[in-house]
């Protein structure tokens, strides 16, 4: 049988150089995922979800940070996006392209693997 792991979760992650420490907050790597996310072709925003009343709205610019949760997990990102497209896009195609483009981008930026990304399509909006 095997036995249950133990995962370490964490609010910031940690690297040491050979010039020092760095740390880097999860929200600073939320509100980047956020940014790459919404210059992504298809999502119209991010979303807040208000659990007391079941409802979703669209947030705005300086909040999608609220829209994507970051986990740190033995020192790989797990990323979870709530997202809202727009109305008559593929939603696999545009997942895809979320997926791919966040995992190679914060990558690039933090150093950090992304061990997962994962997509909650809120809402879909039509856009003029």
């Amino acid at each position: 049988m095997k036995k249950n792991t133990v995962m370490k979760l964490s609010k910031e992650t940690n690297s040491n150089t050979h010039m020092g420490n760095i740390s880097i907050n999860s929200d600073v790597i939320a509100e980047f995922a956020g940014a790459i996310a919404m210059e992504c072709f298809g999502i119209v925003g991010m979303a807040g979800l208000n659990v007391k009343d079941g409802l979703v709205k669209l947030l705005k610019l300086d909040d999608i940070k609220r829209g994507v949760s970051v986990l740190v997990r033995n020192n790989k990102l797990v990323i979870n996006f709530h997202i809202i497209v727009a109305y008559g896009v593929n939603v696999m195609s545009v997942s895809e392209n979320l997926i791919s483009t966040v995992k190679y981008r914060l990558e690039e930026f933090t150093g950090i693997e992304v061990a997962k990304v994962n997509i909650f399509v809120e809402g879909v909006r039509v856009i003029d």
